[in-house]
């Protein structure tokens, strides 16, 4: 219930570790690697902090050909939120012209448990940045999203442990014409995560994002209601790659799916981490497989009983 690892590879790019000032090694040319700059959340004394490690990268890369950023930790980040990132890579944006993807808040559970990581207001990096094309948020305390226009962004990636209703509604709310790939971990209402159905009515019922073709509502606790929405969603028509991976589905979640809209046009169904039963399982793929369909149904789970008639289900990533 934790992320276990960062990200190896980034907007196509591999990820590569900015080394520290006394370390021995050869840069790689600044546009072929997606560049992680991260510095110990729980830093000691002598530990170089992330505002001056991003100075020294600024220095020594050429930021005109920097394509990918990957911001991983930050001092404190569980009492300390990503304002002064946000400030500082917008402060940057006249160096970094050729900039095009970045992600904020690339940590383990060893680093920061990602419904401890103190995020911020991330929208103004869209309106520093007119030529991003992916933007990537890990963490969901303290993340805020208004609506916000950005004309070329392609990509947007939200993964919490608990998504605010608020955060949902400005995502959704928000004018990308260009938006191709969107992804939400909705999470859990133990932290954080407060949304309905009801909240992404104009991404369901397709006004919002008209390029839209892969969408991800992951991770999230009320998997069977997102699942029945979305099987009346006129959005899935137009969707190529469905990911309702990570939550607690259910055989009443994927009857719901069955049970609505043709999916035989999807080239992609991903339903992993589920709690199904083996029969569905093979009825969700008897549906579609036929017709062409990729369905994942990986990391098969089981409700915990506590003996007293009380069951639980578990999304995979949570605290």
């Amino acid at each position: 219930m934790t992320v276990g690892h960062y990200l190896q590879e980034f907007h196509g790019l591999p990820v590569f570790d900015f080394p520290a000032a006394d370390a021995r090694v050869e840069l790689p040319e600044a546009d072929r690697v997606a560049w992680r700059i991260s510095a110990p959340t729980y830093s000691d004394p002598g530990d170089e902090l992330w505002g001056p490690q991003f100075e020294r990268f600024l220095k020594a890369v050429d930021t005109r050909r920097v394509r990918a950023l990957v911001v991983g930790g930050w001092d404190e980040a569980y009492e300390t939120s990503s304002a002064d990132i946000v400030t500082a890579l917008i402060g940057a944006n006249n160096r970094l012209t050729g900039l095009a993807a970045v992600f904020i808040g690339d940590m383990t559970g060893e680093d920061c448990e990602i419904s401890w990581i103190v995020q911020s207001d991330v929208t103004p990096l869209l309106a520093a940045y007119p030529a991003l094309r992916e933007l990537g948020v890990r963490g969901g305390s303290g993340l805020a999203f208004p609506p916000v226009r950005h004309p070329g962004l392609e990509t947007l990636v939200v993964e919490t442990g608990g998504l605010d209703a608020e955060v949902v509604r400005g995502i959704v709310g928000s004018d990308l014409p260009a938006l191709e790939n969107l992804e939400l971990w909705l999470g859990t209402d133990e932290y954080g995560g407060d949304s309905t159905p009801d909240d992404l009515a104009p991404l369901l019922d397709g006004t919002a994002f008209p390029a839209l073709r892969r969408l991800g509502l992951r991770n999230s606790v009320i998997q069977d209601a997102v699942a029945a929405a979305v099987a009346g969603a006129p959005v899935v028509a137009r969707i190529e790659r469905l990911d309702l991976s990570m939550g607690v589905l259910t055989d009443e979640g994927a009857a719901a799916l069955l049970d609505g809209q043709p999916l035989t046009h999807l080239a992609h169904l991903d339903l992993s981490h589920h709690y199904l039963s083996e029969a569905m399982g093979e009825r969700v793929r008897a549906a579609l497989v036929p017709h062409g369909v990729t369905v994942v149904l990986d990391d098969p789970q089981v409700p915990e009983d506590d003996g007293d008639g009380e069951v639980y289900r578990y999304v995979a990533v949570a605290e």
